[in-house]
């Protein structure tokens, strides 16, 4: 169920195509999951018997504000000819419900009366109107944690690419226009005077609301590379969390202080 190389994003969109009841999914839900930042699956239940085969599984995301979502998908082949069906649950309650009503396939699918398999005995099945089951906690941090490996875990970079254009310049012009009190002064400028190339990433963006209020960062690396052969950067963030939502732009000489700034400017406006 987990493809490293399938984006949360993409992820989503393939649970929501195929289950029958994705329409019944409130837009609240799909807007939170929409800044689904990763992602990981697991089997959380699995019934085989004669007539029936039906498979739980926890599809749990880890939003861009550090909360978690839970997706509950209950596969089965109670379709026509036994063709496998999917739907989703934002609740386990409910998924927990739904697999108690799964009936075999019937040789007649407008015969109603196929007996309910006998073969029901799932933890599923006895959880059902009580608390969750005790393992769910435990399983929960699992993924939380698998999640936060998978963005915490240190990635190769990329070769940089300097374009020589004017760079000393274009640093002169960077640090003109940060606003903050505590940006960069000449023991920083000083050495950007000798930039011959350079290379610009965005590293960060997000949009969200402050006090009530749309706001959005983002936050770019300026990477300069001297006559000298050193190489340095230059942190610019670029928010709308103003009084008046003014667009603001900061600069900074580390990223952790650049981040600082942003998580600071995401709590007083």
């Amino acid at each position: 169920m987990n493809d490293p190389y399938e984006t949360s994003e993409t992820h989503l969109e393939r649970l929501l195509g195929r289950a029958l009841n994705s329409f019944d999914l409130p837009d609240t839900v799909i807007e939170r999951l929409d800044s689904a930042l990763a992602h990981a699956s697991s089997l959380r239940s699995s019934h085989h018997s004669a007539g029936l085969h039906r498979e739980t599984y926890r599809h749990t995301y880890l939003l861009a504000d550090s909360t978690a979502f839970t997706l509950w998908e209950l596969v089965h082949n109670t379709g026509r000819d036994g063709a496998e069906q999917h739907e989703l649950y934002t609740d386990e309650y409910e998924v927990r419900l739904a697999a108690s009503r799964l009936r075999r396939p019937s040789p007649d699918p407008l015969d109603p009366t196929a007996p309910a398999d006998p073969l029901f005995g799932s933890r599923f099945e006895s959880g059902l109107g009580v608390s969750l089951d005790p393992s769910f906690e435990s399983d929960l941090a699992a993924d939380l944690d698998l999640l936060s490996g998978l963005l915490t875990a240190p990635q190769t970079p990329l070769p940089r690419v300097y374009l020589p254009d004017n760079s000393a310049d274009h640093a002169r012009r960077v640090l003109r226009r940060a606003e903050n009190v505590d940006r960069p002064g000449e023991e920083v400028a000083g050495p950007l005077r000798a930039a011959f190339a350079h290379q610009i990433t965005q590293v960060f963006g997000r949009y969200g609301h402050v006090e009530g209020k749309d706001a959005g960062f983002t936050l770019y690396e300026h990477a300069f590379l001297l006559f000298d052969g050193t190489e340095t950067s230059l942190w610019e963030v670029e928010h709308t969390a103003t009084p008046d939502g003014r667009h603001m732009c900061e600069v900074y000489a580390a990223q952790s202080t650049a981040r600082e700034a942003m998580e600071l400017r995401a709590r007083v406006r």
